[in-house]
């Protein structure tokens, strides 16, 4: 991979999970999770540089142990995005900058690829991520955070409520699961960082908001891709199963 990256791709990985401590270690049909969003973030064509940016010694060295870039960050980090940023300065020459959630191990590579071009090519937005189309009968659960959007695909509002309430039936109106994918300009992700947490940000628990609190665009892709994280021990056998077809 290049020596002088222009756009990095960055795997935040920390072990003090609420729901699932030590996840990025998990085993998943023999190698751990982080190696498997690693070698898919790999995969991609428009990253120059793929790294993980860590808290733990025990991820950095099984990081390391499969050949990764890796970078050791602080603990005191309250959000991945912070993490990348303070990962992201050891680059100086990456100008675009893709966060990729380390429990990802189905992520399609050509969604990191657009992902990534959409941030080159397009100059009129601060963030760009995705999202899919979401099954009425999810639009209630608050594990899926939905997302609303205006004619030109930028992002109106993140929640984990159904949105928008329909006062009159809208059956041409589309719901959107957002995925946790997002590309930052080099500009955007210090001016994000640097913001306080919002109070949209505090109710929802969702980062994003802090961004359009604050007046930042965030163009949103539509994709295909349905993949899902691994959030809970529970929910491995079933990411192993995909996973088994995945490579087969």
């Amino acid at each position: 991979m290049s020596t002088d990256p222009t756009t990095i791709g960055i795997i935040p990985a920390r072990k003090a999970s609420t729901r699932f401590p030590g996840k990025p270690l998990a085993l998943l049909c023999g190698k751990p999770l982080i190696q498997w969003t690693y070698e898919r973030a790999c995969a991609c064509q428009s990253l120059d540089l793929v790294v993980v940016a860590t808290d733990d010694q025990e991820i950095y060295d099984c990081a390391r142990s499969f050949g990764a870039e890796v970078v050791m960050t602080q603990v005191e980090h309250p959000t991945g995005t912070d993490r990348i940023a303070e990962a992201a300065s050891n680059y100086p020459t990456a100008e675009y900058i893709i966060n990729i959630q380390g429990d990802e191990p189905l992520i399609e590579a050509e969604l990191v690829d657009a992902l990534a071009h959409t941030l080159q090519d397009c100059g009129n937005y601060d963030i760009v991520t995705a999202a899919n189309e979401l099954n009425p009968e999810e639009l209630d659960d608050p594990n899926y955070v939905k997302v609303v959007l205006n004619t030109q695909g930028g992002a109106l509002y993140f929640s984990r409520s159904a949105i928008p309430y329909r006062r009159q039936p809208t059956p041409s109106l589309k719901n959107y699961r957002h995925k946790g994918v997002y590309g930052f300009t080099k500009q955007a992700l210090q001016r994000f960082v640097a913001l306080p947490e919002g109070q949209l940000e505090q109710a929802e628990q969702l980062e994003q908001l802090r961004a359009l609190e604050n007046g930042m665009s965030i163009h949103v892709t539509i994709t295909e891709d349905t993949s899902i994280g691994l959030d809970s021990p529970e929910q491995v056998p079933l990411i192993e199963s995909l996973l088994k077809n995945f490579t087969s």
